[in-house]
């Protein structure tokens, strides 16, 4: 007679097969990471001015330290975390940092004069605040115990910019705060606020808002009384874009939040719910704000006379670089207005040409493949929607600046992840990579199963994802 294992020594089995941690693979990726961006930014000196840039040591040294100090925590903290996530947004970065820099060279500028200088220093911040992230956050199913708390948050962090002493109006739109020289975009922290929420939100309602209420030509739609939370999400961007004129914004946490909704109730007509009042809103827009009608217009006819001809110049240099570009160094991105922010896509494209934009598009969706990993992976519900949020994030806003320097949709302001100027971003960018990591590591983490449960959360197998 065969004798059954008891349930400890299943356990005692079960945990013998633990998963490589794989941080001796994200070390090698990240050092060649760190020699792309070091070749990129001395080729860059050399095609400007002949010589090797005087500071290559310096800043290659203070980059390199500041990445593997995270690699460090990440092999202190998160053992088990993605393997791939921190090299790859390591090469965006500094390819960032290499572009801006070559766009102030271009002016006349130096890297301590121009923004390449800001981008550095907010490059060590933001890497810093994430490995702080990771090291006190052990565990992300304790962000669930405040979802109401980052709700509200989140909602400050949008209306910040309203307030009359230190809103801030650039280009048309209000969303920026100012104090003093200081200046900062609090929505790029209320979207990681607010996809916490939205997060903790679906794993106690996904049940209800699953429901089926009648169908309409075949077609099941939820019932009525169901809707609130897509029409108050749909309100809430509509507020964004009404006193912020912040179009990009409001699409993006409008789209992220259907898209968490239809992957938590696995509903198609929450797709099509979204698709409907999504489309009513950018009517809504076009009609009431001056603004939106000349992006659509610019989208329609980028070479009108007498209309601003940044899409064009955009364009036109892409159209320039072909397929392998004309080299770091060689073309002409500082001719399109905000080259460095919201048309470095634009920059890119022209000095790497098709191949190189082709190569960085890929990194993105390599992030959000392994944002979706670990979200599968993950042995809790709020895990699984809190990854998915952050890979609608990345997706959603990559998608909406390319699709606006290419003329697929009009232009929405956004800036492109990690690669874009802007320490706004740069920081809540290498913040959601610190929760997709602390996510990835309680996916793989072999022990996970003896931490306590937060609120909400199902107990699982304690079978370690491969």
């Amino acid at each position: 007679m065969s004798v059954q294992p008891t349930g400890v020594q299943l356990m005692s089995i079960v945990t013998a097969a633990a998963p490589r941690t794989r941080r001796n693979t994200e070390l090698l990726l990240l050092i060649f990471a760190i020699a792309i961006v070091l070749l990129c930014y001395t080729n860059v000196g050399l095609a400007i001015d002949g010589t090797v840039p005087a500071d290559l040591v310096t800043l290659g040294v203070g980059f390199a330290a500041l990445t593997l100090v995270f690699h460090l925590v990440l092999r202190w903290r998160a053992p088990y975390a993605d393997p791939v996530l921190l090299p790859i947004v390591t090469l965006l970065n500094g390819l960032g940092v290499v572009m801006i820099h070559r766009i102030d060279l271009a002016k006349g500028l130096s890297i301590g004069e121009g923004a390449a200088l800001r981008q550095l220093m907010w490059s060590a911040l933001s890497i810093v605040c994430a490995a702080l992230l990771v090291i006190f956050l052990r565990d992300h199913r304790r962000l669930q115990r405040y979802k109401y708390t980052f709700a509200l948050a989140g909602l400050i962090l949008l209306l910040l910019p309203l307030l009359p002493v230190i809103g801030r109006n650039v280009n048309g739109a209000r969303i920026w705060i100012g104090l003093g020289g200081f200046t900062f975009q609090p929505g790029e922290l209320a979207k990681i606020c607010l996809v916490i929420f939205f997060a903790a939100y679906l794993v106690q309602t996904r049940d209800a808002l699953s429901l089926v209420g009648r169908r309409v030509l075949g077609f099941p739609l939820p019932r009525a009384r169901d809707l609130g939370p897509i029409i108050v999400a749909w309100l809430a961007s509509l507020v964004v874009l009404v006193f912020e004129s912040d179009l990009g914004t409001s699409l993006m946490l409008f789209g992220v939040f259907v898209a968490m909704l239809y992957v938590a109730t696995e509903r198609v007509s929450w797709i099509a719910i979204g698709m409907v009042l999504f489309g009513a809103g950018c009517y809504v827009a076009y009609l009431l704000f001056a603004h939106f009608r000349v992006r659509v217009d610019l989208w329609l006819d980028p070479f009108t006379p007498g209309m601003s001809d940044q899409l064009a110049k955009g364009l036109m240099g892409m159209a320039a670089g072909g397929l392998f570009g004309t080299g770091l160094g060689q073309g002409h991105p500082e001719i399109t207005y905000f080259a460095n922010s919201d048309f470095i896509m634009a920059s890119f494209g022209e000095e790497l040409g098709l191949v190189g934009v082709a190569a960085l598009l890929t990194c993105y969706v390599i992030i959000v493949e392994r944002a979706l990993r670990a979200g599968v992976a993950s042995r809790d519900s709020f895990g699984k929607l809190l990854a998915t949020g952050f890979a609608a994030i990345v997706g959603f806003q990559c998608f909406t600046v390319l699709g606006g320097v290419m003329r697929v949709i009009p232009l929405t302001g956004l800036t492109t992840p990690f690669l874009s100027a802007g320490g706004s971003s740069l920081l809540a960018n290498w913040l959601i990579i610190a929760l997709l990591l602390r996510i990835s590591d309680g996916a793989r983490r072999p022990d996970i199963a003896a931490r306590p449960i937060a609120l909400g959360d199902e107990p699982t197998q304690a079978v370690p994802a491969r």
